[in-house]
């Protein structure tokens, strides 16, 4: 874990709980694809025990559930083609998200994002807030690494794409999961509270906590040189 006596030269954010909250998009994006291809009712509670496996199990698990034969990987790319649609216009970047992103550069921070979801979420998600894929230096997605959080492959090649060892990184996350994989990874972990507690991300292996990106410390914000 990294510490305050390490110097900090870039950040690496997690997307969902970091930078936006997209889940009730995806799930009415998933419902809206079972309506009109499947002619099928599936309920919002339906896709709650298949949040974080990725997609595939996302729009798979409960299809299952209710029997529905659906032919991946079209129905997925259906579910995001509706998805990009249902965002337009209304999904927000969570407080301070944005004016952090501005300030880290600023400040000469090098920044990536690594996300377990599918680039053409994460892509289509960082455009709609306002902070594209262009903007940071790599975007690393489930489709890029072997193994997911919280394993910390996906932190690692975000900080090799950055050209930093893993103990100059901050890790932004919001979950357990993601915590321990930035931990993994050698990383200052930051944890937002948007999921779970300041006490299960401290657990976790969180260094500092925040309720969001607008509230981070002072003496992780000095670390950072952007104070």
């Amino acid at each position: 874990m990294g510490s305050t006596d390490t110097p900090l030269r870039g950040i690496i954010f997690d997307m969902d709980g970091v930078l936006c909250d997209s889940e009730a998009f995806i799930c009415e994006a998933a419902r809206e694809m079972f309506r009109r291809d499947y002619g099928a009712t599936v309920p919002a509670g339906d896709f709650v025990p298949f949040v974080g496996a990725g997609e595939d199990r996302y729009i798979g698990g409960p299809a299952e559930v209710h029997g529905i034969p659906i032919t991946m990987p079209a129905a997925k790319d259906r579910t995001y083609a509706i998805y990009l649609e249902l965002i337009r216009g209304r999904l927000q970047p969570l407080a301070g998200a944005v004016d952090f992103i501005r300030r880290a550069r600023s400040a000469g921070l090098a920044l990536a994002v690594a996300s377990a979801a599918d680039r053409v979420k994460v892509e289509g998600n960082l455009a709609e807030i306002g902070v594209p894929a262009s903007d940071f230096v790599a975007v690393i997605t489930g489709s890029d690494v072997a193994r997911k959080k919280p394993h910390p492959d996906g932190f690692l090649a975000a900080a090799a794409a950055l050209a930093l060892p893993g103990e100059q990184c901050l890790v932004v996350e919001d979950a357990i999961n993601g915590c321990r994989a930035g931990v993994a990874a050698g990383a200052t972990v930051l944890g937002l509270t948007t999921s779970f507690a300041a006490a299960a991300l401290r657990e976790a292996g969180a260094s500092h906590v925040a309720a969001d990106l607008d509230s981070v410390g002072a003496e992780l914000q000095h670390q950072l040189g952007m104070a």
